[in-house]
C-alpha cells in the first residue's frame, strides 16, 4: 500500500459554503420546475381546454395522443426555458462548475430535449396503443417495454449516448493504467476497457462511473479527475468502480428499479382509472387524459423515490468498503472524497431530509465516517 498523509483532510470551508447556497439554490429551482409542469397539466383538465383539443384533432387515440403530447412538451418548454437557461448554464458558471459558452450549452440542451421527445413519443404511442386494446393489462405490458428499452439503453448509454455530449479514449499507457489493471486481477474483475472522458472542455467537476453492460461494460474517469488526484486516490476510486461490476451492482439496480416501477405502474394504473372515471373521459384511452396520466406517473415517481434512494445509498456504500478493503488504503480513501466533494461542489454535511429523501450517495461525512472505522479495526488488528 503506498505511503499517503495520515491526516484527516478537512473541506474548504468556503467551497462549502458556496455548496450549502448551490444546493439550495438547486433544490428551489426543481421545485419551481415541478410546479410549473403540475400546473400546465392541472390547468388542462380543469378548464376542459384539453378534451376540447382532442375533439379538435379528431384523430385516433394513438395519433391524437402523440400530437398533443408534442404540443404539450413544446408548451413546457416554452414555459420552463428562462428556468432551464439559468439553472443549466447561469447558475454552474456563476459557481465554477462549467466552462460552456451558450452555444455550446443550447447545442447539448438541444441535443438532450431530442432524445427527450424521441423516447417519449415513442413511449406515449405505445401507452395509448396499449390502453386501447388491453385497457385492464396496458400497464403490464407498458413495464416490460419500458425495461426492454432501459436494458436497450444501459447497453448503449456508453458507446452511443455518451459521445454525443463528450470526447471519450482509451486511457493511456502509463503509471494510472499500469495500477488499474493490477487492481482489476486483484479484484478478480474482467474490465472490458478503462476510458477517458474530456470533461475540462465543459466543465471544472470530477467523476468516474461504471458504465454500459456486456461487451459494452466499461470504467470511465473524468480527465479533470486524471489531472489533480494521486495515484493512490485514483487506484481507490477505480477500486470503488470494480466493487460495482464485482457485486453485479448493475444488475441488483436493474432488477430493483423494475420491480419498483412495476409497483409504480399497477399503482398507476388503478388511479388512473379511477380518475378518468370520476372526471368524465370516455374511458382510459381518451387522448385527453394524457395530461392526467403524466400527472399520476410523475406523482407515483415521487412517492418512489426514497425508496429507490435507499437502495442505491446501500450499493454505493457497499462499493466504498470493497474498495477499502482491497486497497487497505482508508487515507487516500478520504482524501479523495474530500476533493471531490469540494471540486464538485457538494454538501459534505447536506440536511437529513434531503439525505434520506433525495440522495442517492452516501454523504461525504457517512463516507469518511465508514473510512475512519476500518482505519480504526486495522490498527487494532495490526496492533494486536
Amino acid at each position: 500500500m503506498d505511503n499517503v498523509a495520515s491526516s484527516e483532510p478537512v473541506l474548504d470551508a468556503a467551497r462549502q459554503a458556496q455548496a450549502r447556497r448551490y444546493a439550495r439554490t438547486k433544490r428551489y429551482l426543481s421545485l419551481v420546475d415541478y410546479l410549473l409542469g403540475g400546473f400546465l397539466l392541472v390547468a388542462l383538465l380543469a378548464s376542459g381546454l384539453s378534451s376540447r383539443l382532442i375533439d379538435f384533432l379528431a384523430l385516433s387515440s394513438v395519433a391524437g395522443a402523440l400530437i398533443y403530447f408534442l404540443v404539450l412538451t413544446a408548451a413546457y418548454a416554452l414555459i420552463t426555458a428562462p428556468l432551464d437557461y439559468y439553472s443549466g448554464l447561469v447558475l454552474p458558471r456563476r459557481y465554477g462548475l462549467s466552462r460552456q459558452t451558450l452555444v455550446n450549452w443550447l447545442g447539448d440542451h438541444l441535443k438532450t430535449a431530442g432524445l427527450g421527445l424521441f423516447l417519449g413519443s415513442g413511449l406515449v404511442s405505445m401507452a395509448y396503443w396499449l390502453l386501447s386494446f388491453t385497457p385492464e393489462w396496458w400497464w403490464l405490458w407498458g413495464w416490460v417495454a419500458v425495461m426492454l428499452i432501459s436494458l436497450v439503453l444501459s447497453v448503449l448509454a456508453p458507446v452511443i449516448i455518451l459521445p454525443m455530449f463528450f470526447k471519450t479514449k482509451p486511457l493511456a499507457d502509463g503509471e494510472i493504467k499500469a495500477r488499474l489493471e493490477k487492481l482489476a486481477q486483484a479484484a478478480r474483475v474482467k474490465v472490458r476497457g478503462i476510458y477517458t472522458v474530456e470533461f475540462s472542455a465543459k466543465n471544472t467537476t470530477a467523476n468516474a462511473a461504471l458504465m454500459g453492460a456486456g461487451a459494452t461494460r466499461r470504467i470511465l474517469l473524468s480527465d479533470t479527475l486524471l489531472d489533480k488526484y494521486t495515484p493512490p486516490e485514483i487506484t481507490v476510486i477505480m477500486a470503488h468502480e470494480m466493487g460495482h461490476q464485482r457485486h453485479r451492482d448493475m444488475l441488483r439496480l436493474f432488477i430493483f428499479q423494475g420491480l419498483v416501477m412495476l409497483a409504480s405502474f399497477f399503482g398507476a394504473a388503478l388511479v388512473f382509472k379511477a380518475l378518468t372515471e370520476s372526471l368524465g373521459f370516455k374511458d382510459v384511452s381518451d387522448a385527453a387524459a394524457l395530461p392526467l396520466l403524466i400527472l399520476v406517473f410523475g406523482l407515483m415517481g415521487l412517492v418512489m423515490t426514497p425508496l429507490t434512494a435507499f437502495f442505491t445509498r446501500r450499493v454505493e456504500s457497499q462499493a466504498d468498503f470493497f474498495a477499502i478493503t482491497l486497497t487497505g488504503d482508508s487515507d487516500s480513501f478520504i482524501s479523495a472524497m474530500a476533493k471531490l466533494t469540494d471540486q464538485n461542489l457538494a454538501e459534505g454535511t447536506p440536511p437529513r431530509w434531503v439525505e434520506v429523501l433525495l440522495d442517492d450517495h452516501p454523504s461525504y461525512r457517512q463516507r469518511v465516517a465508514m473510512a475512519q472505522r476500518f482505519k480504526a479495526t486495522q490498527l487494532s488488528a495490526n496492533s494486536s
